[in-house]
Formats: C-alpha cells, sequence, structure tokens
C-alpha cells in the first residue's frame, strides 16, 4: 500500500479522527454535547474540560460492529494495536510505547489483569457491550491517574440510565475469519442479550450476557486433528471462547447516587503444537500419532461500589471501591489424535493478580467565581503471582504483594473568562518503591476569534514488571537476572492543542479542526546491560531513555446526514543507551493518516460508514547480539500499510430491528514486513515478517431493541 494511494483514499473519504464527531440521535436531526469525565471535576462538555479528551461515541461502536476494545482502537491516530497470534492476546501501543505505559479504567477505575493493575491489558479481553463511550487523553497523566499513566489512559464509561420502562436488545453476529467460515469450527459467532430496566424514578438495573466463540484461523495449519508432522498442525491465530456476565443496579436520588457494577469474565485459548509425534510400532508396522497441547483458562471477578453526593450546596464527593481478581491457568496434557483423547492432564496456576482498589474526591472545595479546588486519595493493594511457566524465575513461582498509597490535589483558577490554569501534584508512596512524585499543570485560553488554545504538563512514573524484577535464567550458556533494586521510571510529556469550530451558528455545515503538538520522553528506562564479561552475564537495570515528539492535524466536517472526518500525525522517536558506546540515538520518523465517511439516507433509514487508516513505514531500535555476543541494538523497519473498514446499518420496524452488513481490513492486510539491519555479519539486513491481520473478513449483525 503506497502513500500515494492512501492519499487518494483519504481524500475520497475526507478523513480526520473517529474521536471528535459530534453525537446525533437516531433521527439525525438534533445534536447532543459532547459529555466526558475523564480528569474532570464534574461531570461537563468537552469544550469547557481543561484536559484535551477524545471521545468515541456508541455511535461509532455500533456503526463498526465492534464487540472488544481492539475494534475500535484499530482506527485512532497515535495508536497501533499489537497483536500476539501465539498468545491470543492483542496489546496496544501508544507514541511507541507498549501497554506497560497505558492505562486502561473502566468508569474511572483501573482495571485487573493477570499481569498488572490498568497496564498489559489484553485489549480482546475487554467487551463493549455495555458501554456508552469510551474516553483517551493521550500524555502523562500521573497526578489523575497514578503509576504507568506514562503515554496516557483510556477510560471506557458503562451505559447506567435509560429513557424506558423496559430495554431488551438481543443480538447474533456472524463473521467469516479471513475466506474461513463454518458453523461448527470456523469464524466467529457472537451472541448477546442485555435486559435494562427502570424499577423506579430513583433506582435503574440491566444485565448483559455475551458469548463469543472465535474459532480461530487456519492459514496454512490444519487444526487440532492433523496427524503428520510437517509443521501444519494446530492455528495460526489462537481459537478462544469467550463468556462475559455483567450487572448494575444504579441509584440516583436527590443528594446521593450510588451504583454497583459486578463483572464476570471466562475466556478459553487452545494452543494445539505443531510437533506430531508418530509413535511407530515397529512389531505392527502401525503409527499412533500424538501432540503435547495446552489450554490457557482466564477468569475475572470485577466488583465495583460507587458513591457520589453533595457534602455541602458546593462541595461534592465521589468514591469508588473495588475489589478485583484475575487469573490465568493453564492446562497441559498429551493428545492421541486419531482417538480424540487427552491423556496426562495436569493443570497449574499461570499468572494472576488479585485486590482491593478504592480512588476518592473531594472537588468544588474553596469554589467561588475565580478558583476551585479538588482533593483525592487512591490506594491500592494486589497480591501478584507468576509460575515458573509465565516466565525464568529464580524459584518455581513468584509471589509478591504490592500496596500503594496516594494523596493528590489540585486547583483550578479562572485568571479571566478566556484564561484559565490548573497546577496539580501527587504523592506516591508504596510497599517495594521509594516514594515518587507525579506532576502537572494544563491551562485553556479562549481568543476572540472562537479559537481554543489548551496547554498540558505531566509526569508519571512506570514501575518495573515481574520479568524486569525476578528473571532468573541461567545455564552453561546463559546469564539472565532481573533486579530487585530497580527503580520505577519517570515520564514527562507536553501537549499543545489549538481547537476552532467554523459555521456552527449560521450555517448548516459545521467543521472543527484540531493541530496538536507533544514531546514526551521516559527518563530511567530498564534495559538489559552487560554486568560481566567472562562470563557473558546480563541483568535489567535503569540506563536508558525514549523521547518522541509530533504534530497531528485532524477536521471532522459535518452537513446535515453527512459526516466526514480525516487526519494525518507525524512522530519521531529516538533512544538513547548509556551503556552502548556511540549509541545512535537519531530521531527515527514515521507518519499515520485515518479518516471515516458516515452517511445517513433518511428514506431507506441506512447508515453507509467506512473507516481507513494508513500507518507508513515504522522505525524502532531493536535488542540483537553481534558475532561477540554483546547485546547490541540494530534498527528496524517495519513497511507501511493501509487498513479500511465498511459497514451499511438498516434500520426497520420503527428502529426496533437493525441489521448491519460490514466488512473488516478490505485491504486484505496479513503480515507486514519487517527488516533489520547494523547487527553484524551473522544478522545484517534479516527480514521477517509480523502477522498484524488475518485478512479480509465479513459480517453480519442482527439486533432487536425492544423498548417499553
Amino acid at each position: 500500500m503506497s502513500l500515494r494511494v492512501s492519499l487518494t483514499v483519504l481524500s475520497t473519504l475526507f478523513c480526520v479522527t473517529i474521536n471528535a464527531q459530534e453525537q446525533r440521535d437516531s433521527t439525525g436531526t438534533t445534536e447532543l454535547e459532547e459529555v466526558v469525565v475523564t480528569g474532570q471535576y464534574n461531570r461537563q462538555s468537552v469544550d469547557k474540560s481543561v484536559f484535551q479528551v477524545k471521545v468515541i461515541p456508541r455511535r461509532v461502536i455500533d456503526n463498526l460492529a465492534a464487540n472488544n476494545l481492539a475494534d475500535v482502537l484499530n482506527q485512532t491516530l497515535n495508536i497501533n494495536i499489537v497483536p500476539n497470534p501465539s498468545s491470543g492476546k492483542s496489546g496496544v501501543q501508544l507514541f511507541g510505547l507498549d501497554s506497560q505505559y497505558f492505562k486502561i479504567l473502566i468508569d474511572n477505575v483501573p482495571l485487573i489483569n493477570d499481569e498488572g493493575l490498568g497496564n498489559n491489558s489484553d485489549l480482546t479481553q475487554l467487551n463493549l457491550d455495555d458501554v456508552e463511550q469510551v474516553e483517551i487523553v493521550e500524555g502523562s497523566m500521573g497526578v489523575q491517574y497514578g503509576s504507568n499513566a506514562v503515554s496516557g489512559i483510556i477510560n471506557i464509561i458503562t451505559k447506567k440510565s435509560s429513557a424506558y420502562k423496559w430495554q431488551i436488545n438481543p443480538y447474533v453476529q456472524e463473521e467469516t475469519i479471513g475466506s474461513e467460515y463454518g458453523f461448527a469450527n470456523k469464524g466467529r459467532h457472537i451472541q448477546s442479550l442485555k435486559v435494562g430496566h427502570n424499577i423506579s424514578k430513583k433506582w435503574y438495573m440491566n444485565g448483559t450476557y455475551t458469548r463469543n466463540d472465535f474459532a480461530g484461523h487456519f492459514g496454512d495449519r490444519k487444526g487440532q486433528d492433523y496427524e503428520r508432522n510437517d509443521g501444519h498442525r494446530g492455528h495460526e491465530w489462537l481459537p478462544k471462547l469467550q463468556n462475559i456476565a455483567k450487572a448494575l443496579v444504579r441509584y440516583n436520588g436527590d443528594g446521593l447516587k450510588a451504583f454497583y457494577r459486578f463483572e464476570y469474565f471466562d475466556e478459553e485459548v487452545a494452543l494445539y503444537d505443531s510437533l506430531v509425534r508418530t509413535n511407530l510400532n515397529s512389531a505392527t508396522q502401525t503409527t499412533n500419532p500424538t501432540a503435547s497441547d495446552e489450554i490457557f483458562l482466564s477468569k475475572r471477578f470485577n466488583h465495583h461500589f460507587n458513591l457520589s453526593g453533595n457534602l455541602t450546596e458546593t462541595i461534592n464527593y465521589d468514591a469508588s471501591f473495588s475489589y478485583q481478581q484475575q487469573k490465568r491457568d493453564v492446562e497441559t496434557y498429551n493428545y492421541r489424535i486419531r482417538a480424540n483423547e487427552k491423556f496426562d492432564q495436569e493443570s497449574f496456576e499461570y499468572e494472576s493478580r488479585k485486590g482491593f482498589y478504592s480512588r476518592g474526591t473531594l472537588n468544588n472545595l474553596f469554589r467561588n467565581k475565580w478558583s476551585n479546588y479538588q482533593f483525592g486519595y487512591e490506594v491500592s493493594a494486589i497480591d501478584g503471582y507468576s509460575s515458573s511457566l509465565a516466565g525464568n524465575f529464580e524459584t518455581d513461582h513468584i509471589k509478591r504483594r504490592l500496596e500503594s498509597y496516594d494523596i493528590f490535589a489540585s486547583a483550578e483558577y479562572i485568571v479571566s473568562k478566556k484564561f484559565s490554569v490548573r497546577p496539580g501534584v501527587r504523592s506516591l508512596f508504596s510497599s517495594k518503591f521509594d516514594p515518587q512524585t507525579a506532576l502537572s499543570l494544563s491551562s485553556r485560553y479562549f481568543f476572540e476569534n472562537g479559537y481554543q488554545l489548551r496547554a498540558v504538563l505531566g509526569t508519571s512514573p512506570r514501575s518495573p514488571n515481574y520479568d524486569e524484577l525476578f528473571s532468573y535464567f541461567v545455564d552453561i550458556n546463559h546469564d539472565l537476572r532481573g533486579n530487585e533494586d530497580l527503580d520505577p521510571e519517570r515520564g514527562y510529556s507536553a501537549f499543545l492543542h489549538l481547537n476552532k469550530e467554523f459555521w456552527a451558528e449560521d450555517s448548516a455545515w459545521s467543521l472543527k479542526s484540531k493541530l496538536s503538538a507533544w514531546y514526551l520522553s521516559v527518563d530511567d528506562r530498564i534495559e538489559l546491560t552487560i554486568v560481566n564479561t567472562n562470563p557473558l552475564a546480563f541483568q535489567y537495570n535503569n540506563i536508558d531513555s525514549y523521547k518522541t515528539w509530533g504534530l497531528s492535524y485532524t477536521n471532522t466536517l459535518s452537513y446535515n446526514k453527512l459526516q466526514l472526518s480525516g487526519g494525518i500525525s507525524f512522530s519521531g522517536q529516538s533512544k538513547s543507551l548509556e551503556s552502548q558506546e556511540d549509541f545512535n540515538d537519531d530521531y527515527l520518523y514515521s507518519v499515520q493518516l485515518n479518516g471515516n465517511l458516515s452517511y445517513r439516507l433518511p428514506k431507506w433509514n441506512t447508515v453507509f460508514s467506512a473507516y481507513y487508516k494508513f500507518t507508513g513505514k515504522q522505525y524502532q531500535f531493536l535488542q540483537d547480539q553481534n558475532e561477540e555476543g554483546e547485546v547490541i541494538f540494530i534498527k528496524g523497519e517495519q513497511d507501511q500499510y493501509g487498513w479500511l473498514d465498511a459497514t451499511v446499518k438498516k434500520s426497520f420496524y420503527d428502529n426496533r430491528l437493525q441489521l448491519t452488513l460490514g466488512a473488516r481490513n478490505l485491504m486484505d492486510i496479513t503480515r507486514v514486513n519487517t527488516v533489520s539491519g547494523g547487527g553484524g555479519a551473522v544478522h545484517s539486513d534479516a527480514t521477517s515478517s509480523v502477522l498484524l491481520g488475518y485478512g479480509r473478513s465479513y459480517f453480519l449483525k442482527l439486533s432487536y431493541n425492544l423498548n417499553l
């Protein structure tokens, strides 16, 4: 996919980002004010927010027929989805930093997973069936959301109200996986039921159940029952079966609001080994092929209780209490292929996290015409476990408890009608690391001609993970060790956003434009270093730094039933390594473009949508070894590619029945080539490929809305 072709597609769609569009009701005639909660003192419109918050509304989620978070983030600027077909997981990169530096929250509470709290989340495990909107803030958000919010945060806002006495919404969705589809063992099959009920004016409850059966992608593989030992047994993309149950009870009184939300998640991922043992019986000259397989079982429980209300006429409070647990077990067994029989079965706990989390704020303290204040706390006590199967550790398993106690405060000063500024500070205390500090300074200025300028400065630490702390891989040829004395990394960011809305008052046309610039750096980054040369030994240490800067420009054009949007992002990344002489820390540059078109045809009660994203060549420094066995970093290059999704949604019977037809990955992307050079004679100019997709897929979704 060339840049010229991508620009042609973008000019056809007239792109920008999918996040900044105006929401409209089902008739498309009434504009709804876009309201956000992330980083705010009170729920308020996005225009009044001191932060630049991107919003992916429910309308976009429905148009994409998105089932999980990866389905929608795949079209967002500055974000790259990183699938791992060998584990079944999908992570996220923002500004070139992986999911360790990015925090995912549900209703302002970080989501636990088997590797972390808020970070390292698998996007395919985050179901969107009860979601109202997704809010994204880029840049270090340590004051508002604590450690590991270095490159940004995603806040998933769930639906907690309904305009109807009863709301019943079942749907089914059938999808091909590339060109593969079948009712039994091929394709993707989703069934879901959501029921909401207003018990009274003050009480509301809902419940959702979803079953998502992803049968995997065979590619050139032949599945579980293939018995030849030629490397073709199993799947290219692992099959997984998910069952998700959610429930919500909400109370909305005069001076008190409260809700309790529960989520149960269950996932089964099957890994069928490509190595087949023929087991020849020389006496009978017969074979009995067997293989060693694994089933990974993940379970997550999430209890969230929230209270909010007024202490006085002006002061309000908001407090959340959450107990969460996610555990990943592995079942290992041998499999007699012809008999479809398991034997020598064993089960182990693979990885897990469980614990208590609470966050509370007092808002509008000492509020007057020119100032406002917020104080808050955040505490967590998390028990983590990783078995020897999940990594190379000095002991059979690693079990640690991490407690953290944070307090934070911020103030918003309204200097004039045009200018306001918000400084903030957080102190972070933990049972493992020395005390840390996070700072922020945000401001907003309104110009006479309608332009809005936002400047956001922020810091956030990133805590070391289990591998960096506890790795232990030592044998006659290797010596690689973790370091329990590591310090948290330090992230810093600066963002400028210039916004302007044109023709909004006196014309049917509306154009929203945004120009953004940023600089982000991470100091004390953790890398493997050589601590001994004879014999050669490695250890994780704080010796690295990472920097990135960039520009983006986005536009959203609306006219009656037509919306066009598009954007471009240009960024550079630099990495410095103190332990390597003459290390090339030049900036490596890349470009992204995205856009979408949405048109509603009232006569047919039909919405046509198309979403496109182009990712230019990407460059990064990769760890390697030279011929002498020394650790070096080389320049890697990944080819450019484009991703196009399209849908047609038709409504029947007064919008009660909806049929959505669509296609994902119309560019038929599967593997993207990568080239690395500079690693010496052995590794120089090595070419490989990254598996990004399973090809062009088609889906059909049928949903029914019963509103009483």
